[in-house]
């Protein structure tokens, strides 16, 4: 049998070495995800009822994971969205939603029901307008933005780009982009009916047919800062600036963004179970401020 040399022995030690020290910083990682008993704040039984929409999932995974040690597959969340959310909530069927801000017949279905929706807001978010990369066009005025949805701004050469029609992208009422359209953009003025090729569905669709280069060179769409940016980055978009100012961490951190909304912790008013308190405490508590920033949402704190 052939005699091991120095070399080879001492390679077999460094081999060793590296796996048992790997080994090591496996087991430390997971010891150190894996929540001690006074960390977790709420069992299967006490965690209270929760929804979220499409943006939002991740934020209220990531705190179900943080509160109670366990996915929320594992806690038997199942989300629905936006307006279904409010429609459960309204109808008590669940306790705490967190979501955009309500829609004015969400507010009209809760006064129907008798229940009055106390709104909080838990993460900063910014309000955002893209095109295709392949525009030319890098910033607009809140103002002309106004005026492409209100119909009265139809071709990209009034704003500095190529003469060619605006296609001006909407998505169906009640979703949240459109709430978000409505309440922060167009503030009360009149937004133009779209066509059947400029209504799309999803927040998906909408970010899709914009960086498609045969179908969305000239269109703009809109949606949030996060989904856009973490949840469906498409290298082919570009966020239009509003009034010079491009939408970013930093200008939706220190507010001079122009378009800032949040996202909102949604219960009903006058909520007599102390569980929808506590998870709506810790949310706002800098633990679950720090919990949302490492998701790469932007805290309010």
């Amino acid at each position: 049998m052939k005699k091991k040399t120095l070399k080879e022995i001492l390679l077999w030690i460094v081999i060793a070495i590296l796996m048992i020290g790997s080994c090591a910083l496996l087991y430390l990682y997971v010891k150190d995800k894996e929540k001690k008993p006074d960390q977790i704040l709420f069992t299967k039984e006490t965690l209270p009822r929760i929804d979220a929409s499409l943006a939002t999932q991740p934020l209220v995974d990531a705190f179900v994971e943080d509160f109670t040690g366990h996915s929320s597959k594992e806690m038997g969340i199942e989300y629905t969205n936006t307006h279904p959310g409010y429609v459960k909530l309204i109808n008590k069927e669940t306790d705490l939603i967190v979501v955009t801000e309500p829609s004015e017949e969400e507010i009209a279905l809760a006064k129907e029901n008798n229940v009055e929706l106390e709104v909080t807001k838990v993460v900063n978010e910014g309000f955002v307008f893209f095109v295709n990369k392949k525009n030319p066009v890098e910033s607009v005025s809140l103002e002309e933005i106004q005026k492409v949805y209100m119909g009265e701004i139809t071709n990209w050469k009034d704003l500095g780009g190529e003469d060619a029609k605006i296609i001006a992208f909407q998505r169906p009422t009640n979703s949240g982009s459109q709430t978000g359209l409505l309440n922060l953009v167009m503030q009360g003025k009149p937004v133009k009916i779209p066509t059947t090729t400029e209504r799309v569905e999803t927040m998906v669709e909408i970010i899709d047919v914009v960086s498609d280069y045969d179908n969305g060179i000239h269109s703009v769409g809109y949606s949030y800062y996060y989904y856009a940016n973490t949840m469906y980055k498409n290298n082919d978009l570009k966020y239009l600036g509003i009034n010079g100012i491009k939408p970013t961490d930093d200008t939706i951190q220190n507010g001079t963004y122009p378009l800032l909304t949040a996202y909102y912790i949604v219960t009903r008013k006058g909520e007599t179970n102390e569980n929808v308190k506590k998870l709506k405490e810790a949310m706002l508590s800098n633990r679950g401020q720090n919990v949302a920033k490492d998701a790469g949402y932007v805290p309010i704190q």
